[in-house]
């Protein structure tokens, strides 16, 4: 019995093929971080602020050279405000823990430009930008011919200024003839003949991660570090039109929210909702935005008295923020409904 006992005791503590999710650090875009603050202007007078408008993060319990045991993993499955997932699905097996906080990184950075044009816009500011290469796939179809800084301003003579038309373009690809990729390569305009290659979805493509390099009118400086990916945009954006405009966009009230956003205001969803619905309000906040996209998993796990809106576009957190800072009635707002 003592051998059995201790076999079992042995087993709990074994390491197991999952991680956990729970609720990481929030961060309010209007105040400091380490010491600095989150947003700062230059170029354009700036207003006081007041209040909480928090972004969330997810934090990761474990990783592939260190997992949870059961012991732990129990204790996460009692907990809402935690889930378990396969540590495959956190950390793909072709991956590494370096290249997956490089690409976090990378994806936070491109997230608050867009957050800076997404704002300034909405203010009325406009923002020209080109479409460079942040990374070319190595062994990819641009592999040897495209190098990352490189600015795209063509392919085959059809001038492409959004990604979506990038890839519209090279959705054309005929399987035969390579395409002609004009760039801009510091001073110099160069041409590169390529042939896209299918990916697993079937879909033709370059090999290539692009973004946006924008031309602001407006200096604006986001300092926030260990925080990365993409969903803090959507805060970001609207900490900085609070900070541009006068009087207190929350109302000087305590209002979290996630979602990523594009240059032209669209949010969209992002992963580890629930934790971040729990994170929020255990910092005390009073209301959520959530992402329109996200609100199957918002549905039954919203914890306490906390208020979530859903916002499909930076308008539509704009207008809830204009409600709850005037203390105007907010049931007719877009919330999250059981299907």
């Amino acid at each position: 019995m003592g051998l059995f006992s201790a076999g079992l005791l042995i087993g709990v503590y074994l390491p197991t093929p999952y991680v956990i999710e729970q609720p990481g650090p929030t961060f309010n875009v209007l105040g400091d971080s380490d010491g600095k603050q989150v947003i700062s202007i230059d170029g354009a007078q700036s207003f006081e602020t007041a209040g909480n408008l928090d972004l969330l993060t997810v934090s990761l319990v474990g990783n592939r050279q260190e997992t949870p045991n059961w012991f732990e993993l129990g204790a996460a499955y009692l907990d809402p405000a935690k889930i378990i997932i396969p540590v495959d699905e956190a950390f793909p097996q072709q991956q590494t823990q370096e290249q997956y906080e490089a690409e976090s990184s990378a994806m936070m950075e491109e997230s608050q430009q867009d957050a800076i044009a997404a704002a300034l816009t909405n203010l009325g500011y406009k923002i020209p930008s080109q479409i460079y290469i942040s990374e070319v796939t190595k062994g990819g179809a641009a592999s040897g011919k495209l190098i990352a800084a490189d600015f795209v301003t063509a392919v085959n003579g059809i001038t492409v200024d959004t990604i979506e038309k990038l890839r519209a373009v090279v959705d054309t690809y005929d399987g035969k003839t390579p395409l002609k990729v004009q760039l801009k390569r510091g001073s110099n305009i160069v041409f590169q003949d390529i042939s896209p290659v299918k990916d697993e979805t079937g879909a033709y493509r370059l090999g290539i991660l692009v973004g946006y390099k924008y031309d602001f009118p407006v200096k604006v400086t986001l300092q926030l570090s260990d925080v990365g990916g993409p969903s803090g945009g959507m805060m970001f954006a609207l900490g900085i039109i609070d900070k541009l405009t006068p009087g207190y966009l929350n109302g000087g009230k305590y209002v979290a929210g996630t979602g990523t956003i594009t240059a032209d205001g669209i949010v969209g969803p992002i992963g580890g909702i629930r934790q971040k619905l729990y994170g929020a309000y255990n910092q005390g906040a009073k209301y959520f935005l959530a992402p329109a996209e996200n609100c199957d998993e918002v549905v039954g796990n919203i914890p306490g008295d906390l208020k979530v809106f859903s916002v499909a576009k930076l308008s539509d957190a704009l207008k809830v923020l204009g409600k709850v800072s005037t203390g105007a009635d907010l049931s007719k707002l877009q919330t999250c409904k059981t299907k």
